[in-house]
């Protein structure tokens, strides 16, 4: 088998996860295959792109979309952690000191999305008449 690309799972990788997700066979229809689905939504995270830009490889952007949301909703994913977790820790795997999931978050000013300047506020009646300098209130007209 070739090796897989950049973002998706490996062949053992996919062999840990594959026995715990649901079955593809549903009343009425089948689903698509679940590792291209997958390997769908792990692009999609790992290179933030929106889910309309997802490659056609994946199979359709809303089936991707909308497995990625039913699987999340349903607890799917914790489920998966969880199951994983418990697998390293019984093969002493797994040292929870080090082990952890990385919530950063960097916080970009409105700007940066694309957000205009404020126009500046517009005043009735056009320039304000402000006060001039003594010098130029006394100095004489100039000669034409």
């Amino acid at each position: 088998m070739p090796k897989p690309r950049r973002h998706e799972l490996s062949d053992e990788e996919w062999g840990l996860l594959a026995p715990l997700l649901p079955p593809r066979r549903t009343a009425g229809c089948t689903y698509r295959d679940h590792r291209t689905v997958l390997n769908g939504m792990l692009w999609v995270l790992h290179t933030g792109a929106p889910w309309r830009d997802l490659p056609e490889r994946y199979g359709p952007w809303k089936t991707v979309y909308d497995r990625f949301r039913r699987w999340a909703q349903s607890g799917l994913f914790d489920r998966l952690l969880a199951q994983l977790q418990a697998r390293l820790e019984r093969e002493a795997r797994l040292d929870w000191e080090l082990w952890c999931i990385d919530g950063t978050s960097v916080r970009a000013h409105k700007a940066a999305a694309g957000a205009g300047k404020k126009p500046a506020p517009r005043r009735a009646g056009g320039p304000r008449a402000r006060a001039q300098p003594r010098r130029v209130r006394e100095q004489a007209a100039p000669r034409v």
